[in-house]
């Protein structure tokens, strides 16, 4: 069993635009979709964007070089608005931070790093790096962290991932149309206070001679080779969740996953391949689609209060590059997690 004492999670925080694409708005595009198509295909009901949806009617996004105008919040404005909630639940202020990580599938500058724009939101100044990884971020970001000597780390640090991926959709194509969703998360990491949890086997891995399955062009739109990167994803969640399982499960604590929330038909054959039982498995991509890099610790974030201290949960992650990753938060007594 490998673990980590080195990173201490105090906080998630998560956030989501405003504005909703359900699938009554996608039949009303007329694109050769349908409620029932979608559902019995990827599960997904609705999801968020930050775009305008006169704009998305209108255009099909069919230059995303407009989308940004388009936008009411900023890739970096949505992050910051995750960072704050994250800052909240771990009872620290924003001059309590030393540095931001941040990541994701499509940041609003490629220079600077989008961690600096984060920064700049929410007026803090300090190093701001990202560790970009698709939607993989977040997991790159933490094996990172985890590889760093915890003394060289400020006492506490965001780790953030955020991706307005709808700004990369082309609204006349209905196999990414129906997929994709905005969101943001942030954690609050400490390698020196004890936080709620602890992270634990963070692994890394990817193949990128594979890299052109999945592509979001500098100034053009996502694209995907869906049926092999559907089975690669499932075949690597699956080997992941099984990994974690032999290590980690045991009578006295309750095991949890968490998977990417790239498709929720995909989610339910992992499921049944590791016999993960219906009240084990979480998701929200049936209301929120795939938030790219934000996406599953988006889940573990909206259960922030639900957590106990018997929990473990199972975090995997699979994306662009193409990359599979991993790693367990274990959630602890309070009286454990005392400064």
């Amino acid at each position: 069993m490998s673990t980590l004492p080195n990173l201490q999670l105090h906080g998630l925080g998560h956030a989501h635009p405003k504005n909703e694409v359900d699938n009554k708005f996608l039949e009303s595009l007329d694109i050769g979709t349908s409620d029932e198509w979608i559902m019995e295909r990827v599960g997904i009901r609705s999801r968020r964007t930050a775009m305008d949806l006169d704009y998305i009617r209108e255009t099909r996004n069919a230059d995303p070089r407009g989308a940004i105008e388009a936008s009411y919040i900023s890739n970096a404005g949505l992050a910051a608005q995750a960072a704050r909630l994250a800052c909240e639940r771990a009872g620290i202020s924003l001059s309590d931070i030393g540095m931001v990580v941040g990541g994701g599938c499509a940041p609003d500058t490629v220079s600077p790093a989008e961690a600096c724009n984060i920064s700049k939101e929410l007026n803090i100044d300090v190093p701001s790096i990202d560790v970009n990884s698709a939607c993989t971020s977040f997991f790159a970001g933490m094996n990172v962290l985890s590889m760093m000597q915890p003394d060289k780390l400020p006492p506490y640090l965001l780790l953030i991932a955020a991706d307005v991926m709808t700004r990369t959709v082309d609204y006349n194509d209905r196999a990414s149309a129906v997929l994709w969703g905005d969101g943001s998360v942030a954690a609050v990491i400490s390698t020196r206070h004890p936080g709620r949890a602890e992270i634990h086997d963070s692994v890394f891995a990817g193949n990128p001679l594979s890299a052109d399955l999945i592509v979001v062009p500098r100034l053009g739109h996502f694209y995907q080779e869906g049926r092999q990167v559907q089975m690669f994803a499932i075949k690597k969640t699956t080997m992941f969740v099984k990994e974690l399982q032999a290590a980690y499960e045991e009578p006295s604590r309750n095991f949890h996953f968490i998977g990417h929330q790239a498709n929720l038909r995909m989610l339910e054959t992992v499921c049944r391949r590791c016999e993960i039982p219906e009240d084990r498995h979480h998701f929200n991509v049936d209301w929120y689609g795939n938030s790219g890099s934000s996406s599953s610790s988006c889940v573990a974030s909206m259960r922030w209060e639900k957590w106990g201290p018997g929990d473990d949960v199972a975090m995997v992650g699979v994306g662009s590059g193409v990359a599979w990753s991993r790693y367990l938060i274990r959630f602890r007594n309070q009286d454990q997690s005392a400064s």
